[in-house]
């Protein structure tokens, strides 16, 4: 594959979305093609999948089914956007991928880590981002943020703050562990800020200039 897969993870309300915009027109500009999309979702089925995981009632699934629900729309959206577009020689930019997955049914929910990794042996392979951006953000702030946003994805929102505090450690243990893919930004400064970080990181990282 000679597209180059950069993931955006972190918390609710840590500005993943906004900063996957902002990297995707910096590359844009910078001449390199590339295709912006998100977990869960990015494909048609998976999009479908989706609303079944973050709209609702928070205790409407138990984790090993939001486990599977997520693992289903994954391998979705490799078949249909991620592995094509890579395959073309386009780059791909992803609110969130596999680390979220682990993060917030691992950590959070507590769900058997080891379990999660053979489905992911299963559904992924030994497939994995180039880079992943890990935003991070003291809990409180972020679904401060989260909450100003309104809409019916919330469900996640919603859980508790033992829930998203385990869920930050989570996102921080997992970019301890592998550190030669992923990297943590402090997420509390401007946006402006922040994604000048982004563009650094990936600019050196990926061999790639941007502006």
């Amino acid at each position: 594959m000679s597209g180059r897969f950069i993931t955006f993870e972190g918390g609710e309300g840590t500005g993943k979305s906004t900063q996957v915009r902002m990297l995707a027109e910096a590359l844009g500009e910078a001449g390199v093609e590339c295709v912006l999309t998100r977990e869960p979702g990015g494909a048609p089925g998976a999009e479908e999948i989706r609303r079944l995981l973050v709209e609702g009632h928070v205790e409407r699934w138990d984790g090993l089914t939001e486990v599977l629900l997520h693992y289903a729309a994954r391998h979705e959206h490799l078949l249909e956007t991620v592995r094509p577009a890579l395959e073309s020689g386009i780059w791909v930019v992803s609110d969130r991928f596999a680390d979220s997955t682990l993060a917030y049914q691992g950590y959070g929910h507590r769900v058997n880590r080891e379990e999660i990794r053979r489905i992911h042996r299963l559904v992924v392979g030994d497939f994995a981002p180039d880079l992943t951006l890990v935003l991070d953000l003291p809990i409180d702030k972020g679904l401060a943020r989260a909450g100003g946003r309104g809409g019916a994805e919330d469900r996640y929102e919603r859980m508790g703050d033992d829930f998203h505090e385990r869920l930050r450690q989570g996102f921080l243990d997992i970019a301890r562990r592998d550190p030669e893919r992923c990297t943590v930004i402090d997420a509390s400064a401007d946006v402006k800020t922040v994604a000048e970080t982004v563009r650094q990181i990936v600019a050196d990282r990926l061999q790639v200039s941007l502006k």
